[in-house]
């Protein structure tokens, strides 16, 4: 643990930091799979990787590079991403220059990243190098894995091999891309609350498989992996914009197949139906998205023809999210590696409860506080830290008259005074046995500390509870 001078310093930071957080949040978006190229042939990843930067820590820091520096240069972010095998040479990489959005978030994409067959891996990572304009890194930070194919699945696919196949509650990407042509490629987004068809910028959708018969008002989702003919909805992860329910239809030659059930796979040609619609159909024109009515097919009843702007590619995808503080640390190492924490296990119970971090990116410099207090914490692996709980007397309050239950944020905190936030908390709760408002015994008998004891023993065994913010 921290000696107590620093220590002490440090708690007043923190108590700054949390009376008002100054985070950095670096937002990473990607295809969950990626074609291969060959010879020749660049296929570029489609959607392409997004970067967003978001928080007020990003104007803060830069206003301290301004001041120190006695100059505009440091103002900028800049950053390059490539392929995790490619080295730290800047040639193979893409240089990415931020632009500052309405909301406003900075933005990137990669626009001309791919694999190439000489590359011969499963999966792989994209590693994003963040700088400042005055030359200062800021980190490098990983996207998830990516898994390589060589070309969309044209066999009807088995639930057996999972891998490419489309599960409800998961993100996807939803793109046209008129005669094949690279340079018509337009993206499913919102703006301003609506549905759009965008040349620059993709919206990741969670699409959610939903009961065939229900009122839309109530949208009962089910669990399972999406199949053709299923009802769906798509639901915009950044703004909670919602499409009406749709049903999925597989597209072969610009035709909706409607008698086909098989699942869905990655990189599939799809169109999308309005549920109890008159052969109505999702569809885009230049920016703007529409309904497009189906005409029915004479010769075959279960087709109906559609036009290019009806028919959609889908495509899995993913996100990983790094946030820190370095406004109050004022230091010039990068923030990497941004630890994440992914899950909670609490053994123990009384006065030696242990708390498990579980996730990625930990190290031996980091130390887990409970709000504005440290846990005296052990390294395992990169994978786990373990620290101790600290007693709830730590927060000002005494467990014996605890009366409601308290919550404190759980964050991870850099040797040099980095804060790593995470959407953890912990919750003392009080014994169950006592109500809100209970008036306490003002004459408490001489053994009581004793009985107390014993039952702070029992109750705190099973009375820590662990919860993620949503």
């Amino acid at each position: 643990r921290s000696n107590p001078y620093q220590a002490s310093l440090l708690q007043d930071s923190v108590r700054r930091y949390l009376q008002l957080p100054a985070d950095q949040t670096v937002l990473i978006l990607h295809a969950k799979v990626a074609q291969k190229s060959y010879g020749n042939e660049k296929r570029f990843f489609c959607p392409p990787p997004c970067v967003y930067l978001s928080g007020p820590g990003w104007k803060l820091k830069q206003e301290q590079i301004k001041a120190r520096d006695l100059g505009e240069a440091g103002f900028r972010v800049c950053g390059y991403m490539g392929l995790d095998s490619m080295g730290i040479s800047l040639m193979e990489t893409q240089k990415l220059s931020f632009e500052e959005q309405p909301d406003a978030k900075g933005f990137s994409c990669a626009k001309a990243l791919y694999i190439s067959d000489t590359d011969k891996r499963k999966h792989f990572r994209l590693v994003l190098k963040l700088f400042f304009s005055n030359g200062q890194e800021i980190g490098t930070f990983h996207s998830k894995l990516i898994k390589v194919i060589s070309k969309p699945s044209q066999k009807k696919q088995s639930l057996k091999n999972t891998d490419l196949c489309i599960s409800s509650g998961s993100k996807v990407s939803l793109f046209n891309r008129l005669r094949s042509q690279t340079v018509s490629t337009r993206y499913l987004s919102v703006e301003g609350g609506a549905f759009i068809a965008s040349a620059r910028q993709w919206a990741a959708f969670t699409l959610h498989l939903a009961e065939e018969r229900c009122a839309r008002s109530e949208f009962p989702l089910r669990e399972g992996y999406i199949r053709y003919g299923s009802v769906v909805q798509l639901v915009c992860t950044a703004t909670g914009v919602t499409l009406p329910p749709l049903i999925i239809r597989k597209v072969m030659k610009q035709y909706a197949m409607l008698d086909v059930d098989e699942p869905i796979s990655q990189l599939h040609k799809c169109a999308f139906q309005l549920q109890g619609s008159d052969r109505m159909y999702l569809c885009l024109s230049t920016d703007k998205v529409i309904q497009f009515q189906a005409s029915p097919c004479p010769k075959e009843a279960n087709r109906e023809l559609l036009n290019d702007g009806s028919c959609w590619t889908i495509i899995s995808t993913e996100t990983v999210e790094y946030t820190f503080s370095e406004s109050l640390a004022c230091v010039r190492e990068p923030v990497s590696p941004v630890p994440l924490i992914a899950a909670l296990q609490l053994t123990g119970g009384g006065d030696v409860a242990m708390l498990e971090l579980q996730g990625e990116y930990f190290h031996a410099h980091l130390k887990v506080w409970f709000g504005d207090v440290e846990a005296e914490t052990m390294y395992r692996s990169t994978k786990s830290l373990v620290c101790v709980v600290p007693d709830v007397s730590a927060f000002g309050s005494d467990w014996r008259w605890l009366r409601y239950p308290i919550t404190v944020p759980l964050l991870l905190i850099r040797d040099d005074g980095i804060i790593y936030s995470s959407s953890f908390t912990f919750t003392y709760t009080p014994e169950q046995s006592c109500i809100p408002g209970q008036q306490v015994l003002s004459d408490v008998p001489q053994d009581s500390d004793k009985l107390l004891d014993s039952i702070h023993q029992e109750f705190t065994r099973t009375n820590f509870h662990l919860f993620m913010q949503t």
